[in-house]
C-alpha cells in the first residue's frame, strides 16, 4: 500500500503567503532594537537566500514571500506530520560571536495543534529543540548530531488550528533564549524537529553591551556584558579639558545597564561644565581652580579679553599681589615719600645766608642761627675755643 501523502504546509499557498504579509510586514517595518543590542544575525534582514544548511532533503524547506514593498522575506518551514521517525536538521551558517561570551537567540515561529489535523497519528509533536556548537572554523559543512549541545526544548504558547486558518488569523510565538561562557570565535545555531507543523518566521542572534555613555565628565566605552551574571568594572576617561577629581569608574551589568557611578571628573581651569563637556569660559569671566563649579564675571578693575581665563588681569596702574586670590579686586598703587639721601660724591652745595644769620657753636660744630628781625646787616661767628 502506498504511504500516506506527505503534509507540505498547513495552508494553501495564498493563505500562507497574506497571513506572512499580514504580520511579517509590521514586524519588519518596526525591527529597531534598543541600543545595547549588537544583531549578529537577523534571517528577516537577508537580501538572498539564507542558504542554511538542512537535512535530510525532505525536511526543512525555505519559502521566500514578497512584502508590500516587493522585498523578499525568507521563512522555513517543515510539516511531515504524516510520517512517524522523523529528525529533521535545520543549521545556520557560522555566526561570529564578535567577542561576547553571551549571545542571546530570539525565535519567531508558528506551530500547528496536532489535535486540530485530522488524520494525523499519535506521532504528530507540538515541540522542537534548539542546539548550537561553538567552532573556530567557519566553513564546516557536517556536524555530527552528538557534538551538538542542547539550548532548550522549544514549546509555542499559543498554537493554531483550522479554524485560525479559515479566519486568516496566524498565532506567532516569540522565544528568547541565551548561550553563556563562549570562547571560540564563533557558533553554529541547529534546529531538530521530530515530527511538528512549524514555520519558523525569523531567527535573531545578538549579544548585550553597556553602550557608550558620559557621566561626571567622564566617558566610559561600548562595553559587551560578561559571559554569566557578574558585573565588569570599567575605569571612566575624563572628557576634553577636564582632570580626574576621584577616579571615575561605574559597572556593566549583565542585561547592558550601568551600574553603580564612583569618581568624577572635574572642568580645567579656564573651563566650565556644560552638558556633560568642557567648555571655554566667555571673555570677561574666568575660573581660576579645578574644584571651582562655573566661570565667574571678573573683580573690579580686571578684565580677560580672551576665552579660557584662569585668572583676570588687572587694569593699567591697578596691581594685585601674587598671595592674593584670583578673586580680589584690583586696587590702585599707593607709594609713600621717602626721605632722598645725598649721593657721597655729590658736590656740596654752596651755603646761603641771610645777613641776619648767625653761627653759633654746637658740640664742635657751627649752627646757624637766624638773626633777629631788623637787626643790621653782619654776621657774627664764633668760631669753636
Amino acid at each position: 500500500m502506498a504511504p500516506p501523502p506527505r503534509v507540505l504546509w498547513i495552508y494553501p499557498a495564498a493563505l500562507l503567503l497574506y497571513s506572512l504579509l499580514l504580520f511579517l510586514s509590521p514586524c519588519r517595518a518596526l525591527r529597531n532594537y534598543p541600543e545595547n543590542e549588537v544583531t549578529l544575525l537577523d534571517s528577516m534582514s537577508a537580501l538572498a537566500d539564507l542558504g542554511w544548511e538542512a537535512y535530510p532533503n525532505e525536511g526543512w524547506e525555505e519559502i521566500s514571500v514578497m512584502d508590500e514593498r516587493n522585498t523578499p522575506m525568507r521563512t522555513y518551514q517543515v510539516c511531515n506530520v504524516m510520517e512517524a521517525n522523523q529528525n529533521n536538521w535545520l543549521r545556520t551558517r557560522h555566526i561570529s560571536r564578535e567577542g561576547a561570551q553571551r549571545v542571546y537567540i530570539e525565535i519567531k515561529f508558528t506551530l500547528r495543534d496536532c489535535n486540530s489535523l485530522p488524520g494525523v497519528p499519535g506521532t504528530c509533536k507540538e515541540t522542537f529543540n534548539m542546539y548550537y556548537y561553538e567552532s573556530n572554523n567557519a566553513n564546516l559543512w557536517f556536524i555530527k548530531e552528538s557534538q551538538y549541545v542542547k539550548i532548550d526544548t522549544i514549546a509555542a504558547d499559543e498554537s493554531f488550528t483550522q479554524v485560525d486558518v479559515g479566519d486568516r488569523v496566524m498565532k506567532l510565538n516569540t522565544e528568547v533564549r541565551d548561550i553563556s561562557n563562549l570562547s571560540k570565535k564563533g557558533f553554529y545555531l541547529a534546529f531538530q524537529d521530530l515530527g511538528a507543523c512549524i514555520a519558523l518566521v525569523s531567527v535573531r542572534v545578538f549579544y548585550k553591551k553597556c553602550p557608550l555613555t558620559v557621566l561626571n565628565l567622564a566617558q566610559f566605552p561600548d562595553t559587551i556584558t560578561g559571559g554569566d551574571t557578574a558585573l565588569v568594572e570599567v575605569h571612566g576617561a575624563c572628557v576634553n579639558a577636564s582632570e580626574e577629581f576621584e577616579a571615575p569608574k561605574m559597572y556593566c551589568s549583565a542585561d547592558g545597564g550601568w551600574l553603580v557611578p564612583i569618581g568624577r571628573c572635574v572642568c580645567k581651569p579656564g573651563f566650565e561644565e556644560n552638558k556633560d563637556v568642557c567648555q571655554p569660559c566667555r571673555p570677561g569671566t574666568y575660573k581660576a581652580s579645578a574644584t571651582d563649579a562655573y566661570c565667574t564675571k571678573c573683580p573690579p578693575h580686571s578684565s580677560s579679553p580672551q576665552e579660557q581665563a584662569g585668572e583676570c588681569v588687572c587694569e593699567k596702574s591697578f596691581y594685585r599681589a601674587e598671595t592674593d586670590p584670583r578673586s580680589m579686586a584690583c586696587t590702585p598703587s599707593i607709594i609713600p615719600s621717602v626721605a632722598t639721601i645725598p649721593d657721597a660724591h655729590a658736590q656740596p652745595s654752596p651755603i646761603t645766608t641771610r645777613s641776619s644769620d648767625a653761627f653759633l657753636p654746637l658740640g664742635g660744630l657751627i649752627r646757624k642761627v637766624p638773626g633777629p628781625a631788623g637787626r643790621p646787616p653782619g654776621a657774627h661767628c664764633l668760631a669753636k675755643a
